[in-house]
């Protein structure tokens, strides 16, 4: 039997077994026998994940690619956010090509990609979808536009997005899994499994032919975020949900939609106020913050920031002045609110920045 086949045969045993603790185990097999399976056929076919049709090269300090279905209003919406003018069309597939713009915001240069809409089976490479889909891959914020009008959307594209290794909001699992020559399976873990045990993650990875391994669990997870550890191809981006043309619908569809389907914001892409709106969530979701340098004695420099990544510490803004910061480095004083008050003196090169803050470098 092929491996397409065997694993809609086992799609459709999924469907028919309730979740409950009686299945719990047995449902977890199959999902690692379908993500096997799946894996396998990919490679075979000589189609990785990392394969692109389109040539972006990144540039700014962050990188927001637009996803959505055909005539969602993409290229609206790029137009408001950035100085690109990207075709705009009331007939589908108007995107034949990847349109950059830039927007400017609060000091940072954000990289927006208007990519052709994506279709069902995208992740199978319906539509050029796994060109499209390495775009997102590769981006810092993927920017999810729905239509007011189809709401179903959003179900159907995280729905690709999932199927192609994609995983939207959340942080990867803290797992670590040494194989070794012999000794068996051990597992450990520093936190309480309440959605997976010790019987399922063993069987899982005999279902991967891993018979001797070291096991550390250091995150709550479940049957599925193992699976993705051992397949090792999955990617972690931010996203945010967007519902386009709130105009065509009333105020009490618009808020049942944000109840139901959790968006992040809902507007109306020829209101500039709505843009607006907009352009401070993409500045607050793509994981980017603002540092202000200040001369011993002087007033500090408020009006060009240093842009940062969300996670980057003095050390990468020693780096981003000079290597000879980093390595003449003696302490630094900060006001804001990595600070636990005014000009605190910090002399280590791992005290993490926040937004706004201010740093007054001394190097010896």
């Amino acid at each position: 039997m092929k491996e397409e086949e065997r694993i809609k045969e086992l799609e459709e045993e999924l469907k028919k077994t309730p979740y409950n603790k009686a299945t719990q185990h047995h449902i977890g097999l199959v999902k690692a026998k379908i993500a096997r399976l799946r894996d396998s056929a990919e490679r075979k076919a000589g189609k990785s994940h990392s394969s692109s049709g389109f040539d972006i090269r990144r540039s700014g300090d962050a990188t927001v690619v637009l996803l959505g279905f055909p005539s969602v209003g993409k290229s609206t919406i790029l137009n408001g956010l950035t100085n690109a003018r990207s075709k705009i069309g009331s007939y589908e597939f108007t995107t034949l090509n990847v349109v950059p713009g830039v927007m400017h915001y609060g000091g940072a240069n954000i990289q927006i990609l208007d990519i052709p809409g994506i279709v069902k089976g995208a992740h199978q490479g319906v539509g050029r979808g796994r060109a499209i889909l390495s775009i997102v891959r590769n981006s810092d914020l993927a920017l999810i536009i729905i239509d007011a009008l189809a709401p179903g959307q959003l179900k159907a594209i995280k729905n690709e997005l999932y199927a192609a290794g994609i995983r939207l909001n959340r942080e990867k699992p803290d797992v670590s899994i040494r194989k070794r020559a012999k000794g068996g399976v051990s597992v450990g873990s520093t936190v309480k499994l309440t959605r997976i045990n010790k019987r399922i993650i063993m069987d899982i990875l005999k279902e991967f032919r891993i018979f001797n391994a070291e096991v550390i669990i250091r995150d709550e997870i479940n049957e599925d975020d193992f699976v993705d550890v051992l397949l090792g191809n999955r990617t972690y981006i931010k996203a945010a949900f967007i519902i386009n043309k709130k105009d065509l619908v009333s105020e009490e569809e618009v808020k049942k939609m944000r109840e139901r389907l959790h968006t992040h914001l809902e507007i109306s892409a020829e209101q500039k106020g709505d843009i607006a709106r907009l352009k401070r969530l993409i500045f607050l979701k793509s994981g980017i913050k603002r540092v202000f340098l200040k001369e011993p004695g002087k007033r500090p420099d408020l009006k060009e920031p240093i842009i940062l990544k969300k996670d980057d510490c003095l050390r990468e803004l020693c780096t981003k002045l000079h290597q000879d910061f980093v390595r003449n480095f003696r302490f630094a004083r900060i006001w804001g609110r990595s600070a636990r008050f005014p000009g605190q003196m910090i002399k280590k090169l791992s005290h993490e920045l926040r937004d706004r803050d201010i740093v007054e470098i001394h190097l010896s």
